[in-house]
């Protein structure tokens, strides 16, 4: 056999070994069953067992300028959120929450717009609490309004360069293949025109196809007097002198819980082990009202009216009560309480959870967390407050503003508006404008160093890296051009219009299965190379990826924004696609003429 037929052979078994990497990835983070962050390591190192990502550039994605942007602009919206400086704005959406169509509309253009600058993550999480609340006190339930809103964050961040990881990436790519990147608003023409259409669309139809179910909120929704009861321990109880850690254990065997405890009218958030039981001890135990009532003859003790426990206990001034959302990234995605041991872990109680607005009626301890559960947690402020953080999970209130905080929002929208306008004049790179802007946030106290990364999306970061390699492996292996060619050949004589229809469509689908970051680092080589075969502008071709890959609206895994809605929101998986599939038509018609307009073929 020649030399040459057996390089073909070689790049043959590549590209075949690459291709089925590629499928078992895509087919893996369909699926879900393991995060996409391990998934995507995994990927990286098998195809390096293979020799198709040279061992020597396994770790080189970590160092890509995309994934630094992508990370400096997660530390910054970090630092914006936590100086408040965006929070001001919001408090003025309040009077017009009675009036549905111009409540929708603030609130759908305002997150747009910060989703412009900031992670639409980030943006979704400080409108969310202030859209409900707002709802709520208007009589309507929050569904009405946060669909509108996240697809809204979402098609905000077309417009910038930082306003989505696509964008960064197709940036990165472009500077990558012809020695230049997309600036900052290069992507404003489309992304701008087909963020206006969109949310015009949502405003006038759209939010009237929406799936609307009966939702309340706080204690009335999860109907707490029918698993917590309040008991008061009687002289005769053969608990009094125990230790709460016995009566934990007890509990533990029949399946129930002791949630908090008031000895001699000082509550107790989250019980010790070591306290000793007294007389006229008020006691929260969490059950079905059957066993409880059972435990309390048995062990003499007096069951109190629900509605006292919840006054008593629950709103007492010792303690508070957070509804939160779990994250996609939270750490107790997939677990139960049980595994976790959840109230003595976090330090506070978990009252109850809920599913796509349906509270969870069995046992709770067996309950596994989703990301988009909502969760009703009790506890001390401060102790109910660090829980928050480390579970990695977003309040559904607003927080206070506090002056402490409001004196650090002009200098950090000052350190960030001149980062912004430093690189879109061209004088310094995005990343060194970022980063200087990440350092002055740490300098001018507007975040602490402790607290610098706290924002981060590691996760992001981790899939960004892992598939920039595979991304370029496509490319060396010669399997983008065997794509391209496949792609060509089932496009006949169509024209070039057509076929950068079909690519962005292609793109928007699979975004909609698939994180948008791994859509992008896939479709950008097919795109361009594909642009180059026709004879073409890639550059338009290259846009059409970034717009695709940002559009994920049919289902609620496509993008974070969607599953973090879907608990408050009361939706069902099969809920979005109701105003999502038009809207992607509307997008795709508004689209290309945009394209071929501002980005001539």
């Amino acid at each position: 056999m020649s030399s040459n037929g057996w390089n073909q052979d070689a790049m043959t078994s590549d590209q075949t070994i690459l291709l089925l990497i590629l499928l078992a990835l895509l087919i893996l983070l369909v699926w879900g069953r393991w995060r996409y962050d391990i998934v995507a390591l995994g990927a990286l190192f098998t195809a390096g067992i293979f020799g198709l990502v040279p061992q020597a550039e396994l770790f080189s994605g970590f160092g890509n300028p995309a994934t630094i942007t992508v990370v400096l602009v997660l530390i910054v919206s970090f630092g914006l959120t936590k100086s408040g400086a965006v929070e001001f704005i919001t408090q003025l959406i309040e009077p017009f929450s009675s009036k549905p169509l111009l409540h929708i509309s603030i609130l759908t253009f305002l997150a747009a717009f910060l989703s412009m600058f900031m992670n639409n993550v980030g943006a979704l999480a400080l409108l969310m609490p202030i859209a409900i609340q707002s709802t709520t006190k208007a009589g309507r339930p929050p569904a009405t309004v946060l669909m509108p809103l996240s697809f809204g964050s979402i098609l905000g961040g077309l417009v910038t360069l930082i306003g989505t990881p696509p964008n960064i990436l197709i940036a990165n790519y472009r500077r990558e293949v012809t020695g230049e990147a997309f600036t900052m608003f290069d992507f404003a023409p489309v992304g701008g025109g087909i963020a206006i259409a969109g949310i015009l669309f949502m405003l006038f139809i759209g939010w009237r196809l929406v799936k609307v179910r009966k939702q309340t909120a706080g204690l009335e929704l999860f109907d707490v007097e029918k698993y917590l009861f309040e008991l008061k321990v009687t002289a005769n109880s053969a608990l009094v002198g125990k230790r709460a850690g016995e009566l934990k254990d007890l509990l533990a065997e029949q399946k129930m819980d002791i949630l908090s405890l008031v000895h001699k009218q000082q509550t107790m958030a989250v019980v010790s082990r070591r306290h000793i039981l007294a007389v006229n001890d008020l006691l929260m135990l969490q059950g079905s009202h059957d066993d409880i009532e059972s435990f309390a003859s048995a062990h003499d003790l007096t069951m109190l009216s629900a509605e006292n426990a919840r006054s008593e206990i629950l709103l007492s001034e010792d303690s508070q009560i957070a509804e939160v959302v779990i994250t996609e990234n939270s750490p107790i995605v997939g677990r139960t309480p049980r595994q976790i041991g959840f109230n003595r872990k976090y330090a506070v109680n978990l009252l109850a959870a809920s599913r796509a607005g349906t509270p969870h009626r069995n046992r709770l301890r067996d309950f596994q967390f989703r990301a988009g559960d909502v969760l009703l947690l009790h506890g001390e402020g401060d102790e109910l407050q660090e829980a928050i953080i480390r579970l990695n999970c977003y309040p559904l209130a607003p927080r206070d503003l506090n002056i402490h905080g409001a004196t650090k929002a002009m200098p950090a929208l000052a350190t960030f508006i001149l980062a912004i306008a430093a690189a879109a004049s061209g004088l310094i790179s995005i990343q060194l404008a970022l980063g200087i802007a990440t350092v002055a946030m740490v300098l001018l106290n507007v975040m602490p160093v402790r607290e610098f990364y706290a924002g981060v999306d590691w996760p992001v970061v981790v899939l960004l890296g892992a598939m920039i390699p595979l991304g370029a492996a496509l490319e060396t292996t010669g399997t983008t051009a065997l794509l391209v060619d496949g792609i060509l050949a089932l496009a006949g004589d169509m024209s070039p219009v057509f076929i950068l229809a079909m690519l962005l469509i292609i793109t928007m689908t699979v975004s909609d299965v698939l994180n948008n970051a791994a859509t992008a680092i896939l479709m950008a080589p097919i795109a361009y190379n594909t642009a180059l075969s026709l004879d073409v502008n890639p550059d338009t071709f290259l846009m059409a990826v970034a717009v695709g890959a940002s559009c994920a609206f049919l289902t609620p895994i496509g993008h974070q924004n969607n599953a973090l809605i879907m608990g408050p929101g009361g939706y069902h998986f099969g809920d979005y696609w109701r105003m999502g599939l038009p809207l992607e038509i509307v997008i795709v018609a508004v689209a290309l003429p945009l394209l071929l307009l501002v980005w001539p073929l």
